[in-house]
């Protein structure tokens, strides 16, 4: 769970990085925290390799101005499932408030190599 400054124990330090650089909006940390061939998945579309996810990135993270609030984790595998109420610039019009979103990351040797968000209604 967080912690009082946002920081979740317990979660590999990629993935851990990641989320503090999106909430700091620093682009060079976050992606510094992904292998140079990874593949992100955000909205049902494929962001492979440093070249699109930077694109990604720039665009739908920082320039959206993304927030990640932290409510779960699971480690599952070596694979850690983070749910958090995402917040930002973004049309917020047809979404529920929170937004609550399901960030899936599998991880190899401290470095992200892929990262799919899904809007997840299961409840995990």
């Amino acid at each position: 769970m967080p912690s009082a400054d946002g920081l979740v124990e317990g979660l590999p330090p990629s993935v851990a990085a990641y989320i503090g650089a999106t909430n700091r909006r620093d682009l060079d940390a976050l992606l510094e925290t992904f292998v140079d061939d990874a593949l992100v998945n955000d909205q049902l579309i494929d962001y492979w390799g440093k070249e699109a996810i930077t694109a990604w990135a720039i665009r739908d993270v920082i320039g959206e101005h993304l927030t990640l609030k932290v409510v779960n984790t699971v480690l599952h595998y070596g694979h850690s499932i983070v749910t958090a109420h995402v917040d930002g610039l973004f049309d917020k019009r047809g979404l529920p408030d929170p937004l609550i979103l399901a960030f899936y990351f599998s991880s190899y040797d401290d470095k992200i190599v892929q990262l799919i968000i899904l809007r997840n209604q299961s409840g995990i």
